[in-house]
């Protein structure tokens, strides 16, 4: 199993081994004796960028999602390879799905994406001194750029039209560190 479980954890059967994810059926023993049966799955993390540009507005994308079948507009992020610190891979993705190139990376915190069946963590990154490179999109990404200002973005947040998880996490990350939340 990708993780070390403790006592808690009677018995495991890797149920999904897919490209970015595990998952696993387990057995979990509660504080009461009863063994429940849960779903688990294992990523190795994904990094989230929050790209600021010279003039103050932040840069996001829309990008097609699949799962959800709607172009949402969202922060960059992206898996962390196996071997990969999560600033690399924030380095990386960020000019992957932008064509930007930070000149300073800047860790404004963490969270788990779904921590009630996933083990996921997120760290986010602030992007400075962003410089204009080449988009080197995987062959399924279908990603524009929408530069908005701080607070066009609230509103969109405010009115549902920003409703990506991450995106929401990693700004308020940015906004409490700015001291604007």
């Amino acid at each position: 199993m990708a993780k070390s479980f403790d006592q808690r954890f009677v018995d495991h059967e890797l149920a999904f081994d897919g490209k970015t994810v595990k998952g696993y059926f387990v057995k979990l023993r509660m504080d009461d004796g009863r063994v429940v049966d849960r779903d688990y799955f294992h990523y190795t993390g994904s990094a989230v960028i929050v790209p600021i540009l010279d003039d103050g507005r932040i840069v996001l994308i829309r990008n097609t999602r699949f799962a959800v079948q709607e172009d949402l507009l969202e922060l960059p992020a992206g898996r962390i390879d196996d071997g990969e610190s999560a600033e690399a891979a924030a380095g990386r993705e960020l000019t992957e799905e932008t064509g930007y190139v930070a000149g300073r990376l800047e860790k404004l915190g963490e969270f788990y994406s779904a921590p009630g069946n996933a083990d996921e963590t997120m760290p986010v990154y602030l992007a400075t001194g962003l410089s204009e490179g080449r988009q080197e999109l995987e062959t399924y990404e279908k990603i524009t750029l929408e530069p908005h200002t701080d607070r066009e973005i609230r509103q969109m947040i405010l009115s549902g039209e920003i409703h990506d998880a991450k995106t929401i996490a990693g700004l308020t990350l940015y906004w409490l560190r700015e001291g604007t939340c």
